[in-house]
């Protein structure tokens, strides 16, 4: 091939054009770039937000694409096929993307390197999804890291390269090859009449909204941060995981925005550091140990007396925010209108479901994945497990939180709570009746409905659940 041959950039979880180190590689190999997103096994397997949410990004990258001089081609199928049609119709020499970890992916990923290499085609994978690549960071026994605070005190101090610039411009070939238009892959279409809901809640789409919100946290949130994310009535958490979910902003543009933060003396900077630290963990875990995605971490849960009943009235009523816990219900409503859910909610309502419920973990993950924007692999799997005591540096089996005095604790005047069930208000806001319009109608709910007693009260729940813990060796 000659040395001015187009660069194929194949976009997955990476939707930017700052810090894209395959970007970079890809325009100063020379020639044109042709950034493209292909609709294959990964894309169909995603829950309906995280579907939808997909489709916002991909717009914004096409529109800050075109900006830039380029587009981004649509082609739906398995990837080493769409990747070699597309090496034909445009002369590519070269196909570069963004390392991804999940099991799935890399064997889809190793298969296709080997396949365009052996027809002489340049493949190569480049980080920018993490901060530290998993091989990279080791025990002094030269083994994974299984606790998150050794791992944090092991790379807190680690030089980070800077962030890369955006390109000005990106080179484009002379013709462009056929594209699906997105509104013909269907992403939008599982959240139903949701869509309309989540557009007036989700934050907007996009690389440069991420490096808006970013400045944001960091001039305004970043110094009581501390406290501040544990209160989900007010905005005092960072509000970077969708974007860093799709790759819209870098974790390296957090890092030195929190380490910015840390040296102008902020006292929250360290926090948000170290939380982009769990989420390394996370994936680093789900590197080494790709069963976290669908099994117990630690095998010793595996005859645990969980209830794998899905369909069970009462995991029912904790996916539609009526346990009759107004905490658990608020946390659970407020990922159906906005797609997201304050973390201090996530623990709560994923303790309640493994502990009070004595439900697996899976199923509550699986709820997860179809319904948070901000869904990540590897975060849902590693947080479920923490949550249900399973998984590396967990909580410990004794540790259930209690709604009731989680409620008084974190949500002490109910703003929260007032501010996502409508039940028993004379007037509620339209974030709490936002959800009526966007639950399936087939549930049958209306805001004028009776508030639900418990369906498991915090005391039997917590009763229950350590009775089964003590039948159990672990």
């Amino acid at each position: 091939m000659p040395d001015n041959s187009p660069t194929i950039l194949w976009y997955r979880r990476d939707l930017r054009l700052s810090d894209h180190p395959a970007l970079d590689a890809a325009i100063a190999r020379g020639g044109p770039v042709i950034a493209v997103h292909i609709h294959d096994d990964a894309t169909a397997s995603l829950g309906a937000a995280p579907a939808w949410r997909l489709h916002q990004g991909l717009a914004a990258l096409d529109e800050a694409l075109r900006e830039a001089g380029n587009r981004l081609i649509l082609r739906r199928g398995p990837a080493p096929e769409v990747l070699r049609s597309l090496i034909r119709e445009t002369g590519a020499g070269a196909v570069y993307w963004t390392r991804l970890y999940d099991p799935k992916a890399q064997e889809r990923d190793n298969a296709v390197a080997a396949a365009l290499r052996g027809e002489g085609v340049e493949a190569r994978e480049f980080g920018g999804h993490l901060l530290f690549e998993p091989e990279s960071v080791e025990t002094k026994a030269g083994c994974y890291y299984k606790v998150f605070t050794p791992m944090w005190r092991a790379v807190r101090n680690r030089d980070v390269d800077r962030p890369l610039a955006a390109p000005g411009e990106l080179p484009a070939p002379d013709a462009w090859p056929c594209s699906d238009r997105l509104d013909q892959w269907g992403l939008e279409a599982g959240v139903n009449r949701g869509a309309a809901v989540l557009s007036a809640h989700v934050r907007p789409a996009g690389e440069r909204a991420a490096q808006e919100r970013l400045h944001h946290f960091t001039d305004r949130i970043i110094s009581g941060y501390g406290e501040t994310r544990d209160i989900p009535a007010v905005d005092g958490t960072s509000g970077m995981s969708e974007y860093l979910s799709l790759g819209e902003i870098s974790p390296r543009q957090c890092w030195y925005a929190g380490q910015d933060a840390h040296q102008q003396g902020k006292p929250g900077a360290e926090a948000f550091m170290r939380e982009l630290v769990w989420r390394e963990f996370a994936y680093h875990l789900l590197y080494h140990t790709p069963r976290i995605l669908t099994r117990n971490w630690h095998s010793g849960w595996d005859d645990f007396p969980w209830s794998c009943d899905a369909q069970h009235p009462h995991v029912l009523a904790w996916k539609q925010g009526r346990t009759g816990l107004p905490l658990i219900d608020a946390a659970m409503r407020e990922m159906y209108v906005t797609g997201r859910m304050h973390n201090r909610g996530r623990m709560i309502v994923a303790s309640y479901l493994t502990k009070h419920l004595m439900t697996h973990w899976r199923i509550g993950q699986a709820w997860f994945d179809d319904c948070l924007v901000d869904w990540d692999p590897a975060s849902n799997a590693m947080g479920w497990q923490w949550a249900a005591g399973s998984g590396p540096d967990a909580a410990p089996y004794f540790r259930v939180f209690n709604p009731a005095t989680q409620l008084d604790r974190f949500d002490r005047d109910r703003r929260y709570v007032r501010q996502w069930v409508a039940e028993g208000q004379a007037n509620p806001p339209d974030t709490a009746l936002a959800y009526f319009d966007a639950a399936p109608r087939s549930w049958g709910l209306s805001p004028d409905a009776d508030y639900p007693a418990p369906v498991v009260a915090p005391d039997e729940g917590r009763r229950r659940a350590l009775a089964a813990y003590e039948k159990c060796i672990f």
